[in-house]
């Protein structure tokens, strides 16, 4: 046993998350006091996602996008996005309706199938482009080295891409996020689900808010209110949080909805899901 799983097995588990919260806390200090301007996210007012759930599933249109995605087997608990959230987030898309949409952190493209599936019923008006922009710091289409089946996966995300038919306005892209931002490319919305350290988290959220569009929305992944447990398991992911709680204490006017429970099973019994909406300061 190495020196970590030994620490591990005899350190209380409360010990080890204070230790783990002052660590990504000191990381973060490091981090220069970023620019984070709001101005481009939709107002929080009269987004209310319990609403947005309930009309989505009267709508009936989940069974027809269930079915289309089962033949791919998409695992869960591997490391991907799980089912429920990944159901969540496809309403989610289809209710604000963007025509352009960046993913950070494609893995075996669990989410990246369920935005796209969205994104293609999405409606466009004259002149509009449907565009989806995967990124991911790995290759996750390797042909070689074929990631996607470590985690139980059977189609990569591109195939997958593919044979739903959306690989016209769909591309993956390999590097960091930070670097993507820098491009200049900006978004309707942008999903955060990439390295979940503070430090990462606090420097995308402000470039994120840069490559918006007027009215855009942030989803992020694993967002934990005041670091409490979600499941059972009591695991926390302290990054997001961290990060967005230094931008609030420096000022930015920025409005987090977590979406809490979600009409149908996420995982361990439940129906929690860690999604938060990212949103901005009433006019």
């Amino acid at each position: 046993m190495n020196l970590k799983k030994l620490l591990h097995s005899v350190v209380p588990e409360v010990l080890q998350r204070w230790y783990s919260i002052y660590n990504q806390r000191a990381l973060l200090r490091q981090v220069p006091t970023a620019s984070c301007n709001p101005s481009r996210l939709r107002p929080a007012s009269g987004v209310e996602p319990e609403e947005i759930f309930k009309e989505a599933v009267k709508s009936g249109e989940w069974d027809e996008v269930r079915r289309s995605l089962e033949p791919f087997a998409i695992p869960d608990g591997t490391g991907g996005v799980n089912r429920g959230d990944r159901r969540a987030i496809y309403y989610l898309l289809r209710h604000f309706g963007p025509k352009s949409i960046l993913e950070v952190g494609t893995h075996i493209g669990a989410s990246s199938v369920h935005v796209a599936s969205a994104l293609g019923r999405n409606e466009t008006s004259d002149g509009q482009f449907k565009k989806l922009v995967s990124v991911d710091i790995a290759d996750v289409n390797d042909p070689n080295c074929k990631p996607w089946l470590k985690a139980g996966s059977t189609f990569s995300p591109r195939e997958m891409i593919e044979k739903l038919g959306y690989d016209a306005f769909v591309e993956f892209e390999t590097g960091s996020s930070l670097d993507h931002f820098a491009g200049g490319a900006t978004y309707d919305f942008i999903f955060l689900d990439g390295d979940h350290s503070a430090k990462t988290v606090y420097q995308e959220v402000p470039a994120a808010l840069q490559a918006l569009n007027p009215g855009g929305v942030i989803l992020l992944h694993d967002y934990y209110p005041d670091l409490r447990p979600l499941w059972p398991s009591g695991a926390v992911i302290q990054g997001p949080f961290l990060a967005i709680e230094r931008l609030k204490k420096e000022g930015a006017s920025l409005a987090v909805v977590p979406l809490g429970n979600v009409p149908w099973p996420t995982k361990q019994g439940s129906n929690t899901t860690s999604l938060a909406l990212l949103l901005g300061p009433d006019a």
